[in-house]
């Protein structure tokens, strides 16, 4: 579980430019922030990761960065970074566990980074965490498939965060989308939809895709 096709355009996609103060809640290895960090040259940016493993391969591979001053990882739940969190922050990222009733994997690990449950992370807890410590010009960031991501807009509509854009991520034309990544803000005004292609008819990545990836993508 430690990079994806689709994690990557989230990293690349979110609208983070402007803000100062930017939170990955579950950031596995650290991939999300450490993207932030790259895009975003003077933001202060922290981490969250329940899982001790994963929170140790990302203290490592923040340790390991260039960015390594202006990146901070907890290693614990949201709930008890909630309650000595100092500050708002003007974006939050999360590619939140979605799997809810599906088959659970017999990896413990892989079944915490994919499986939404009452101990873990849900969609009412995240979005409550983001109506909590956005800034009122603030984003919540979030990458879930499509009928996921219609719960999640159910739970941040209850904590008072709309959609603002939403990227449709397919594998080609045609194809089923395989993900949205959606901001919410505070406004309540209709989305605007973009969709992205990872591959073009002939199966090579497809020139939007290699413009927004190529930052980070060795093979570009």
């Amino acid at each position: 579980m430690k990079v994806s096709t689709d994690a990557c355009v989230l990293g690349a996609a979110a609208d983070i430019e402007e803000a100062q103060r930017i939170l990955d809640i579950g950031t596995g290895t650290g991939l999300l922030a450490l993207m932030a960090a790259k895009r975003n040259t003077s933001a202060r940016i922290e981490a969250v990761e329940l899982e001790l493993a994963a929170a140790a391969q990302a203290a490592a591979n923040f340790a390991a960065s260039p960015w390594a001053a202006r990146l901070t990882l907890h290693a614990q739940p949201l709930a008890r970074f909630a309650a000595t969190c100092p500050a708002p922050f003007d974006h939050i990222l999360c590619n939140p566990p979605f799997f809810r009733h599906s088959l659970r994997s017999p990896n413990a690990q892989r079944t915490t980074a994919r499986h939404t449950a009452d101990d873990t992370l849900s969609f009412p807890e995240l979005a409550r965490f983001a109506s909590d410590f956005l800034t009122p010009v603030g984003r919540l960031t979030v990458l879930l498939p499509p009928p996921e991501m219609r719960h999640f807009e159910e739970a941040a509509a209850q904590a008072g965060l709309w959609p603002l854009t939403r990227l449709v991520l397919q594998h080609r034309a045609g194809s089923k989308p395989l993900r949205h990544i959606t901001a919410f803000s505070w406004q309540k005004q209709p989305a605007q939809q973009h969709d992205l292609l990872v591959k073009d008819d002939v199966e090579e990545y497809s020139a939007a895709f290699r413009t927004l990836l190529q930052d980070f993508y060795l093979a570009f």
